[in-house]
């Protein structure tokens, strides 16, 4: 992955940068929030990492600036301190973290694995058609895609790929009621992230409040905003990577 690597200290972008080349990373230097700025905007790194403290502009501020120009940009920030404030502003702008300094390099590589990967996603719909579409769609946004239409099947999909990002879990399977599949995940798998979706909204309200109640994210109606789905998945794959730093 290109990582771009912002501080005003060039000892600590030197270490930085050199531990991230070793690991296979191509590591690009800023020694200022501007020159950081403008090296997003002449090509986008997958990844920023930047102290919030420097001359010139602050971290805070570049990363605002990168944000306009990136909007989907990982920006992980770094401080020797950081009052509750400033976590506030950076979360407002976007970053993905704020990190104490010295860097957790095992933590910070973590993440970047987790950042590399591809991720994949499960549809659960009795409709073949829909899946299909469904799985087009997804795949030209770069995921991996597998479909289910067989309620019974579903656990063995978890079971043979445990790190499916999300489960797109319709309700209303056929005669079999999708919150017993969700129940049965929920048994198994209690992270793991279940967005359901039906297109029978009043029919199956009780059972919209059950899946709710049961650590599903919010329904989507069908016909949906492709939209709506793609922001729910960045959600997850966004709080994913913020459980990793957090560790940190």
């Amino acid at each position: 992955m290109k990582i771009l690597v912002v501080d005003d200290d060039r000892r600590i972008v030197k270490t930085t940068c050199d531990i991230l080349k070793i690991k296979g990373h191509e590591a690009i230097a800023a020694y200022s929030g501007e020159e950081g700025v403008e090296k997003v905007g002449m090509d986008a790194p997958d990844c920023v990492l930047m102290d919030i403290k420097m001359s010139g502009i602050s971290g805070v501020e570049a990363l605002k600036r990168m944000k306009a120009l990136v909007p989907g940009l990982p920006v992980v920030l770094v401080s020797a301190y950081a009052t509750d404030d400033l976590l506030e502003e950076a979360e407002r702008a976007g970053a993905y973290a704020i990190l104490s300094k010295p860097l957790n390099f095992p933590m910070i590589l973590a993440f970047l694995s987790l950042l590399r990967k591809e991720e994949s996603i499960l549809v659960v719909d009795n409709d073949p058609d829909y899946c299909r579409t469904l799985k087009d769609i997804l795949a030209l946004r770069g995921y991996r895609v597998e479909t289910e239409s067989d309620p019974q099947k579903v656990m063995g999909h978890l079971e043979r790929n445990y790190e499916l990002a999300v489960v797109l879990l319709d309700l209303k399977l056929g005669t079999e009621n999708g919150v017993d599949v969700l129940k049965e995940v929920r048994a198994r798998y209690p992270t793991k992230p279940v967005v359901v979706m039906t297109g029978r909204g009043r029919e199956m309200s009780e059972s919209i409040e059950a899946a709710c109640r049961i650590g599903a994210y919010p329904c989507l109606y069908k016909p949906f905003e492709m939209d709506e789905l793609f922001r729910l998945i960045d959600e997850i794959r966004i709080r994913k990577l913020q459980n990793v730093l957090a560790a940190a």
